[in-house]
């Protein structure tokens, strides 16, 4: 009796996991993009030649939209590739309020962990690279400033998939930035380091697929049939 409690006990964990095991089988591809608003806090640090200052750097509020295309080289890891489109409008200490846009690509991974039939946890980290230029007024005399960006993001999300192998995700992540530009006044060299955290939450859609096939389809290839239950 207990044997068979166990096996029945079995039998529903086995066909509960059934889809998110298949979306997240090792050679599937995922593509899909998240949305998110943020808001930052920065501090700033000065060094030249005859003079080193620290201080509040800018506060911003940022729009962020992030495309991805990834890859499962094994079960429920994904390794792939992204690009991070930011909008931002930048309050400074006693100035104006400035807007601007960046534009990075970097690498990023994630794992997933299946919850029950149709919802995961997952753990993402990503890289960042790019650069902005701007035209500044600084003491007076106009320069044609480039910043070189690196950042680092990485925080926990959560997905809901469909039968059709669509997952609508949120992921809350912590995101760093460091950006730095060298400027000439007077032959005075000044290099100029901004350091930003920040916190943001994103929702996203992602698409799933088995080779060139979407997971979950029934024509051919080597999918394997997605148990039927309500979608989206």
């Amino acid at each position: 009796m207990k044997q068979s409690i166990y096996g029945l006990l079995l039998g529903f964990l086995f066909l509960g996991t059934a889809l998110s095991a298949q979306v997240l089988d090792q050679g599937n591809f995922m593509i899909g993009s998240t949305v998110g608003f943020s808001v930052a806090q920065s501090s700033i640090k000065f060094q030249s030649t005859n003079m080193d200052d620290e201080g509040d750097g800018p506060s911003s509020s940022q729009f962020t939209l992030a495309p991805n295309v990834g890859y499962f080289p094994v079960d429920n890891f994904v390794l792939g590739l992204g690009m991070n489109y930011t909008f931002s409008s930048v309050d400074n200490p006693n100035e104006d309020r400035n807007e601007d846009s960046n534009l990075l690509f970097g690498p990023f991974m994630r794992y997933y962990f299946p919850f029950n039939d149709d919802t995961a946890l997952f753990f993402q980290t990503d890289f960042g690279f790019g650069n902005a230029s701007d035209d500044l007024l600084i003491a007076g005399q106009r320069q044609k400033i480039t910043s070189n960006i690196f950042a680092l993001g990485i925080g926990p999300g959560f997905t809901i998939f469909s039968d059709s192998a669509i997952g609508i995700e949120a992921l809350f992540k912590y995101n760093f930035a460091r950006s730095s530009f060298d400027t000439d006044i007077a032959g005075i060299i000044t290099e100029t380091t901004t350091r930003t955290n920040q916190f943001d939450l994103s929702i996203g859609i992602q698409f799933y697929f088995g080779g060139v096939q979407k997971v979950g389809s029934n024509s051919g290839g080597t999918t394997r049939p997605t148990p039927s239950r309500p979608g989206f």
